[in-house]
């Protein structure tokens, strides 16, 4: 399958990248920085800016499928790259023919999401460390969900809980919407958006992956994800 890789250049987008080429498929990577990523067979590096049409227009003409990772720090200013960039992701698909469209989301732009029943966590934790920093982020992936939703394509969202690094693959769970969990592997974030691709599960639905070993404690996520600002 051709396969185009928004976000190519980010930690689970790099991820993608060698498990997409491991199985098989020819990936278009598409990234502002294309000299950052090593070249690889089957692979196509394309330097294109997410919310530039005409750029997104030329890496995306030809291809069978395309996944978007796109992703940003947690941020106090307003946040747009998600809904820009999948905006002009969906006209440029449109326009050539593309249908199937996998998208990286994020379970807390879900309002009913919670990590955990733990009231410390719910009262404390979330709203500080979770809600609070990423509220501009979680916004605008609301923004984007939306959009995905209206375009009409074949497309499914993924959501993740909080991301980090680990050895590789796990047992990961999947369920339908949010994922009941506080923790997703970014390998078994990248894994479950390329199982999209041959999945039989039926397009146009919004799933949750997490991870359930070897988790990282909370300060260390919370030092990864809010203080050193790790994005996607």
């Amino acid at each position: 399958m051709r396969v185009v890789i928004f976000g190519a250049n980010g930690p689970t987008g790099r991820l993608l990248t060698v498990q997409a080429l491991a199985a098989g498929h020819q990936v278009a990577a598409v990234t502002r920085h294309p000299g950052d990523i090593p070249p690889r067979v089957g692979l196509r590096v394309v330097q294109a800016d997410a919310t530039d049409p005409g750029t997104v227009s030329a890496a995306v003409a030809g291809s069978d499928a395309v996944v978007s990772v796109l992703g940003v720090p947690y941020s106090r200013r307003p946040v747009s790259l998600y809904s820009a960039g999948t905006a002009s992701i969906i006209t440029a698909m449109r326009d050539k023919g593309v249908r199937r469209l996998v998208v990286a989301g994020t379970a807390a732009a879900d309002p009913g999401y919670h990590g955990s029943d733990s009231p410390f966590f719910s009262r404390v934790m979330e709203p500080l460390f979770m809600r609070r920093p990423g509220r501009t982020v979680y916004d605008d992936n609301r923004r984007m969900e939306t959009a995905v939703r209206a375009s009409g394509l074949d497309w499914t969202i993924v959501r993740a809980c909080w991301l980090f690094n680990s050895a590789g693959i796990s047992d990961y769970l999947v369920c339908e919407g949010s994922p009941h969990g506080m923790f997703t592997a970014r390998a078994d974030f990248a894994a479950c958006l390329l199982a999209q691709l041959a999945s039989d599960r039926p397009a146009r639905v919004t799933i949750g992956v997490r991870t359930v070993a070897a988790t990282p404690s909370i300060p260390a996520q919370i030092w990864h994800q809010v203080i050193n600002k790790k994005n996607k």
